[in-house]
């Protein structure tokens, strides 16, 4: 059985996360605290206003490109990008599943025990009987991964669908979402590396079919975490997707040099080039370390 990561999270510059920003913390308990938050449990159509919020917050970036994302007219909330994750494995349960080394650990931790042929892209070409997950920013890098469209490629030709997970949205600049491709059959969104809500699990799926699974079932009944999105559509009415990258970039810049990192496309990682870091690794030829709590020492 191929083994799983580790998780670093107990490590200082382990894990992943938004940056705790005081700014953002001081605006979320404000939102939390109003009372006007607890009208929403009685509200029917919140998830349907959440899903167009947030397909028109994606769309406002100005550090990033998105591409084809109208080609995905299904949407649903979801909590956090986990739960999309869970039903694409549903879904493809008689596949095998593939992602790159360094990926998010969360996928070969459960595969491990229910889905136990599953594969790294790395070490086998893809086959017609697959199914892959990607992440976009790259979980290990913070950028593309060097070799995605080259399995995309593979995917489209072979008809292999896959799931594109945009988690680090929100806090990346510099990348190309392009969501045009056949293959692609889900992609998820997240505002928890956006800023400090990750236990909100405050997600979104976009698919191109509706084939009336049970993410879509929950949201065509309404029965959602109403709390959640409306704290979802107060946080991106108040700040956009590119507030977290613009405010932190000239920070980034300095904790990486202090640290001998190379800055990431992601604001809250640095990227360990030259082996100074090996207790990071998580896979790959690179280190990668969650700057996000060193940022706020550099004002």
């Amino acid at each position: 059985m191929t083994q799983h990561l580790p998780s670093l999270k107990h490590l200082e510059f382990g894990g992943a996360k938004a940056v705790p920003d005081p700014e953002a913390m001081r605006l979320i308990q404000q939102m939390i605290c109003k009372e006007s938050t607890a009208d929403c449990l009685s509200n029917q159509d919140l998830h349907l206003r959440f899903v167009d919020v947030y397909r028109a917050w994606i769309s406002g970036t100005q550090l990033n490109h998105i591409k084809g994302l109208a080609s995905y007219p299904v949407m649903a909330s979801s909590h956090g990008t986990s739960e999309s994750f869970d039903k694409f494995y549903l879904k493809n349960h008689h596949r095998r599943f593939r992602c790159f080394k360094g990926e998010y650990m969360y996928h070969a931790a459960s595969w491990k025990t229910y889905f136990p042929n599953w594969l790294w892209i790395d070490d086998a070409d893809i086959h017609e009987q697959d199914a892959v997950v990607i992440s976009l920013p790259f979980s290990d890098t913070g950028n593309p991964h060097p070799d995605m469209d080259s399995v995309l490629d593979q995917c489209d030709r072979l008809g292999v669908p896959v799931l594109l997970d945009c988690a680090f949205f929100g806090a990346c600049a510099n990348i190309c979402f392009d969501f045009g491709r056949d293959c692609v059959r889900d992609i998820t969104f997240s505002l928890s590396k956006t800023v400090p809500v990750a236990h909100a699990r405050i997600g979104i799926r976009f698919s191109k079919i509706d084939d009336d699974d049970s993410l879509l079932i929950h949201h065509k009944t309404g029965y959602v975490n109403r709390l959640a999105l409306d704290l979802g559509i107060k946080i991106m009415q108040k700040i956009g997707p590119d507030h977290c990258f613009q405010k932190f970039k000239d920070r980034q810049l300095k904790v990486c040099q202090e640290l001998s990192l190379t800055t990431s496309s992601t604001i809250f990682l640095g990227i360990d080039r030259d082996g100074k870091w090996p207790q990071y690794n998580r896979g790959t030829l690179t280190n990668r370390l969650c700057i996000a709590d060193r940022l706020l020492s550099h004002d």
